[in-house]
């Protein structure tokens, strides 16, 4: 069943948030780093690039938890709990592109490495929680 990413939630995500993702290893250990993030069609919107850890994670497990604490009050947080609802590598040079404006205030990514493959990855909510302190 799908949840709804609106007011409060996704103010939270559009802002220069990041997010931690929690996504399963196969010994069944969570894996949690810090991402950026944005939301599209109502749905949180990652990028990262071909290789890393977690992404690898959701192929073989789907299921991820995404916070996003307000970088000015950690107390005021989204919690999004869901599956990965499609990974595509179309658009994804110009995604973190957008999300490196957003983030750093830079016109293009600067971190790329010779051979990059970046990824998008969007997230289907199944539970939303927003916490307004």
């Amino acid at each position: 069943m799908s949840a709804t990413i609106e007011g409060r939630s996704e103010q939270l995500l559009k802002a220069k948030n990041f997010c931690l993702v929690a996504t399963h290893r196969a010994d069944g250990t969570i894996h949690g780093v810090p991402v950026w993030v944005d939301v599209q069609d109502g749905r949180p919107t990652l990028n990262t690039a071909e290789g890393r850890a977690w992404p690898r994670n959701l192929e073989r497990d789907p299921r991820v938890t995404l916070t996003v604490p307000n970088s000015e009050n950690p107390y005021d947080y989204v919690e999004i709990r869901g599956r990965v609802a499609e990974r595509t590598h179309e658009g994804a040079d110009e995604h973190i592109d957008a999300l490196a404006k957003k983030y750093l205030g830079t016109d293009s990514y600067p971190y790329r490495r010779p051979g990059e493959e970046r990824l998008i990855i969007r997230i289907e909510p199944e539970y939303v929680y927003t916490n307004g302190a």
